[in-house]
């Protein structure tokens, strides 16, 4: 993909989104127009199936799209939400007779559809509430299993409880929607909620927990908390398609919505593409175009001479079929990573003209510190780091050097939470870092880079330094102007609209570093941010640094192998050898510890080196 140059407004990107909006809304318009007009009422009986299961499956989608967990709890909110609704809707004398158990504090209603949703809302809100307190904390394959494990609880519950649902029996009497304008603007509603979402700083945090955990909740973010929000919101939403579901049947069991629905709806998601709105919706109408002909011709079909025979579960083999394709020609559905429509990827920014407005000015930064005290921690047995005391003050960029394996990159980690510290402690102005969750460090001003790459894959450079100054507290408006002026910071404007992972190396490293200046630090912790640039992008590095430290009087504990680059930049050097801090000084007392010179070049090595090189000479270079 290649990058356009960003010049974003805030009311111009609105736009753009609008414009992805509509283009999933006119693609679901544009089917059910075609199914009624060539069809006629046949059409018409589809297309409102199609409306409904567009409305189920973004659902889905908000969860699995943005958290990249597949759900397969979507049937449980729905059989939620039908039984729910035909019991508040049934006609009292049908009531009587269908559910002679029924407790009397649900009997009896008799609400219209309008007016028993927004007791059907409450009911899946709370549901979701309680059963994502759980299924957040969970990743990957176990969070999908959990999600399993609800679907069959909830079905068995739904077979046992025989006073409110009629056991495995059908469920009947519930009045029926047939209105295809009704479904359609429920379709469209659930559209927006989804779009909406995904533009909002919740959908932002959730999908950089997709991509990387540990970079998100370094930026501010709590992965659990993302997790939750999303999981609730896709549970609300399916409650109510299931409802509206339950309605278009009129009569139910569980077995409506087990596997096979979750399975169709789970298909028609990855078909179109889990990773956007515009995906599940193109999913499912092409699932549902794909079902209702082989349909057709699961029942036998005559084609000139040839007679086919009737082939009983045709259908479902065709969704497998379908799936399997897709996995394998484009795994990511039939939409990709992107949204439908004009404003999509790359041309989203070269649509977009103008400039963003000024960003906020940095926090003042005057006396604050990073103090470390006694850190101390072991793996295994072996000491990686062992009772180092340093401190990072304001205004100072403070390296921090040692052979491989010395501990350098623990101790940051023991700084920002990562690791737990087995003694010591990290204080910022007489505040204790040492136990805070994670995700709270960066209240305190503290902000990092990773050893290796973090970055978040699936969104752009912008969203990357977008998403940090959100993580930070700042607003919609002043984090669209903070992640430009960081863009700008490192001359990443220009490919601001390409996916982080479509990045050159030396871009990549450079949009780390903004992602952490957009989060306002007062204390800026870089490990290895020079590793794999070349000389030329290591001394421009140096400069921007440099201004960086100038301008925003900024403390920065620099981590680097490249020891040219270490000295340039740092008046105060600390050395670490074996988890233990051997030296600490300036550049020229550092260069001159004996100490620091046997771990760099080794004790038998020394006297050879003085013969040719004095070893400070070497550490020089």
């Amino acid at each position: 993909m290649n990058g356009e140059p960003l010049r974003a407004h805030p009311a111009q990107l609105r736009a753009a989104n609008v414009a992805r909006t509509f283009a999933a809304l006119g693609v679901l318009i544009g089917t059910v127009a075609f199914l009624t007009l060539v069809f006629g009422r046949t059409g018409e009986r589809i297309a409102v199936l199609m409306c409904v299961n567009v409305a189920a499956v973004v659902a889905l989608a908000i969860y699995c799209g943005n958290t990249g967990i597949v759900s397969f709890g979507n049937g449980a909110f729905m059989a939620l939400g039908a039984y729910l609704s035909g019991i508040l809707t049934m006609p009292a004398g049908l009531q009587r007779s269908a559910l002679p158990d029924l407790p009397a504090w649900l009997a009896g209603y008799e609400l219209s559809v309008l007016g028993a949703l927004p007791l059907v809302l409450l009911a899946g809100l709370t549901f979701a509430l309680l059963t994502g307190s759980a299924i957040s904390r969970l990743l990957g394959p176990s969070a999908a299993i959990a999600t399993l494990g609800l679907l069959i609880i909830v079905h068995s519950i739904a077979i046992s409880a025989r006073e409110f649902t009629r056991g495995s029996q059908t469920f009947y009497g519930v009045p029926r929607v047939t209105d295809l304008t009704f479904v359609l603007i429920a379709a469209m509603l659930f559209i927006l909620i989804a779009r909406l979402f995904r533009e909002s700083r919740w959908g932002f945090f959730a999908r950089a927990v997709r991509d990387d955990e540990d970079a998100a909740t370094a930026l501010g973010i709590s992965p659990r908390r993302a997790r939750l929000v999303a999981w609730t919101l896709s549970g609300t939403l399916a409650t109510v398609a299931g409802a509206l579901y339950g309605h278009i049947l009129g009569a139910f069991s569980p077995a409506s919505f087990y596997l096979s629905l979750v399975f169709a709806h789970v298909v028609m998601m990855i078909v179109g593409g889990m990773s956007s709105v515009g995906g599940a919706v193109v999913g499912v109408v092409a699932v549902t175009l794909l079902q209702n002909t082989v349909r057709n011709l699961e029942g036998g079909i005559t084609l000139g001479s040839v007679t086919l025979p009737e082939v009983f579960g045709l259908t479902t083999v065709s969704l497998g079929i379908a799936i399997l394709l897709v996995i394998w020609l484009r795994p990511q559905g039939l939409v990709g990573s992107f949204e439908l429509g004009p404003g999509a990827g790359a041309r989203m920014f070269q649509r977009i003209k103008g400039t963003a407005k000024a960003a906020p000015a940095p926090r003042p930064v005057t006396s604050e510190t990073l103090e470390a005290r006694g850190l101390s921690r072991a793996f295994a047995g072996v000491q990686a780091v062992a009772d180092v005391s340093f401190d990072v003050p304001a205004g100072r960029i403070t390296g921090l050097i040692g052979p491989n394996g010395a501990g350098k990159s623990t101790l940051v980690n023991l700084i920002t939470g990562q690791y737990s510290a087995d003694a010591g402690t990290a204080e910022i102005d007489g505040t204790s870092l040492t136990g805070l969750p994670r995700h709270r460090i960066i209240k305190y001003r503290v902000a990092r880079s990773f050893q290796n790459l973090r970055l978040f894959s699936g969104l752009t450079a912008f969203e990357n330094v977008l998403v940090a100054a959100l993580a930070a507290g700042f607003s919609r408006k002043d984090a669209n102007a903070i992640a430009l002026r960081e863009l700008d910071a490192f001359d990443l404007r220009d490919i601001a609209a390409m996916r982080a992972e479509n990045l050159p190396y030396g871009a990549r490293k450079r949009l780390e570093i903004a992602r952490a200046l957009a989060q306002d630090p007062a204390i800026l912790l870089l490990d290895e941010p020079a590793a794999g640039m070349n000389p030329a992008e290591t001394d421009d590095l140096a400069d921007r640094l440099i201004r960086i430290r100038e301008d925003r009087n900024i403390g920065i504990l620099l981590i680097d192998h490249d020891l040219r680059f270490v000295n340039r930049l740092c008046s105060h050097i600390i050395v670490m050898n074996r988890g233990q801090k051997i030296a600490e000084g300036t550049p020229e007392e550092v260069r001159a510890d004996p100490h620091v010179i046997e771990a760099y070049i080794g004790r038998g090595r020394v006297a050879r080196a003085a013969d040719t090189t004095p070893p400070k000479e070497v550490l020089a270079n």
